[in-house]
């Protein structure tokens, strides 16, 4: 099996290289591009990159249109990188489905962790584990979701957090252990990225988004009540 293939987007170069660096430490092979066109480029003659690390300001092209661009052909994961802290960025951030979010100034050790960490999800699973509980059915190797039957277009993250739902389900979960879990990292930004998470999911399976439980105050459960 070749190197895993992973693009780096950044008009900085000593970024890129910063980046880079660390990443072919790890055996990554990496591919760069300085803005959001050249990232849309790249990733279209380049079919088998496995993740895309994707800073917000650049020139031509921004962060956020290159990921809307990207999310129009693939679900592939993004790491969004900005100098921004603000909140609404981050939220938006997570309505293009972004997977992680990381401000600068960064710890490359950090980021090359939670390359890993999506990484491992998305490829160390079990070919034909699918998952079934009421009307919903997981496939978790093809990342795909069936309510009633039919087919729904989940994000990377909404999908994450559906199967984790699933596989704790009648668990009263915080939003904290939410986040750190499906996140998989400590996190420490605002609660409504989780709420707002739930939301498109609840809206995306219909009737079956009833199985998520609000506990007020504190976060979710998972049910599917016996018919």
């Amino acid at each position: 099996m070749g190197q895993i293939k992973i693009l780096v987007v950044d008009d900085e170069s000593r970024m890129r290289k910063l980046v880079k660096d660390f990443l072919i430490r790890k055996d990554y092979a990496v591919l760069e591009a300085a803005n959001g066109e050249e990232a849309v480029d790249t990733f279209l003659e380049n079919k088998d990159i496995a993740l895309i690390i994707l800073d917000v300001m650049m020139p031509k092209m921004d962060g956020w249109q290159a990921c809307k661009e990207i999310r129009t052909l693939s679900k592939i994961p993004i790491i969004m990188l900005t100098a921004k802290s603000d909140e609404r960025d981050e939220l938006l951030g997570f309505e293009l489905g972004v997977d992680e979010y990381i401000s600068k100034p960064f710890s490359p050790k950090i980021l090359v962790a939670r390359v890993e960490a999506i990484l491992r999800r998305t490829s160390n699973v079990l070919q034909d584990e699918i998952l079934e509980t009421g009307e919903i059915e997981l496939n978790i190797a093809a990342h795909t979701v069936k309510v009633k039957g039919k087919s729904v277009e989940l994000s990377f993250k909404e999908f994450e957090l559906l199967n984790y739902f699933v596989v704790n389900q009648g668990v009263a979960l915080s939003r904290e252990k939410i986040l750190n879990n499906v996140w998989n990292y400590d996190y420490f930004g605002d609660a409504r990225t989780i709420d707002t998470h739930v939301k498109k999911l609840r809206s995306k399976l219909g009737d079956c988004g009833d199985y998520i439980k609000t506990i007020w105050g504190m976060g979710y459960k998972f049910e599917v009540e016996e018919e």
